[in-house]
């Protein structure tokens, strides 16, 4: 069976002891650091091109250092309350000190976005910003930072897809080696991370992109926030079919109701949290008006 090893690249890119504590940066901490410098960069590129926009930018340019402040702060409180409340809850109820220990991983992208929607939310009454611009500029800085994640997702060996015999398909260490069906020797699986890398960043930045510098979008206040949530979401939904589920993975023996069942198949978690982005993008674009 043809399959690609998984590369040995370590989740650490440095680690320095300093007395009783290690001092340790990981790609994924690195993802998420350059994901939010470049995003930064972006709207601030944004903000300093006039033709973008019907009149006045929304902000000066030196707002977005503080906006910069909170959207950090959405991201790290709503991803880890979001794992903490969608995927893990018993476990956190059981021992609610390990909530706050985020070194350890565990966030999640729909608590994050939640998270900075407060945020922005917030940011956007203190300083007089209207919420849909606000919400274009958050939309076309995102796609980096869930590009660069999903690498680290990679490179951590985590978030694997179902097994498969492509020849893509990918030989992951750890739990994901465990023997597969009809695989008596080595387990391939779906390396559903950069599946997620592609379509989440690569292809819904370009869309973006487009949708801004070659079509005057933000003409219309909503409607890059729009696309941006439909894109997303049915990236999100399309990749999950191939992605190994979660350990929560939905059924109709939740005592919650909230799976979706056709042919003995249930939806994933991260398909149920999907659609309600999926259907609030077409809405957004749907109602998009010139300012």
């Amino acid at each position: 069976m043809a399959y690609i090893p998984f590369p040995e690249i370590s989740p650490e890119i440095f680690s320095i002891p300093l007395g009783p504590v290690t001092l340790t940066l990981r790609w994924y901490a690195l993802a998420y650091i350059v994901g939010l410098i470049v995003g930064w960069k972006l709207i601030v590129r944004i903000l300093k091109t006039p033709r973008l926009w019907p009149g006045e930018p929304p902000m000066q340019p030196e707002a977005v250092e503080r906006l910069l402040t909170w959207i950090i702060a959405g991201v790290i409180i709503g991803g880890r309350l979001g794992y903490v409340l969608f995927y893990q809850p018993g476990y956190f109820v059981e021992n609610p000190s390990h909530t706050l220990r985020v070194w350890e991983g565990g966030m999640s992208f729909h608590g994050g976005f939640m998270g900075v929607v407060v945020a922005g939310i917030l940011f956007c009454r203190r300083e007089g910003i209207p919420m849909l611009t606000m919400a274009d500029l958050l939309a076309m800085a995102t796609p980096v930072g869930l590009f660069l994640g999903r690498i680290a997702n990679f490179i951590n060996a985590e978030l694997w897809g179902r097994p498969t015999s492509l020849p893509w398909g990918v030989a992951f260490p750890g739990e994901a080696a465990q023997a597969c069906p009809d695989m008596l020797t080595i387990c391939a699986r779906h390396p559903s991370q950069l599946y997620e890398a592609f379509l989440e960043g690569i292809v819904l930045f370009t869309l973006l992109a487009w949708a801004i510098w070659r079509t005057g979008w933000l003409r219309f206040p909503g409607r890059t926030a729009g696309l941006f949530f439909a894109g997303y979401g049915l990236s999100r939904f399309v990749v999950e079919f191939v992605r190994q589920p979660d350990a929560q993975f939905i059924t109709l023996g939740n005592p919650l109701g909230l799976a979706l069942q056709v042919g003995g198949y249930g939806l994933t978690m991260g398909q149920i949290l999907s659609l309600p982005m999926i259907a609030a993008g077409l809405w957004f674009m749907a109602r998009a008006k010139a300012a």
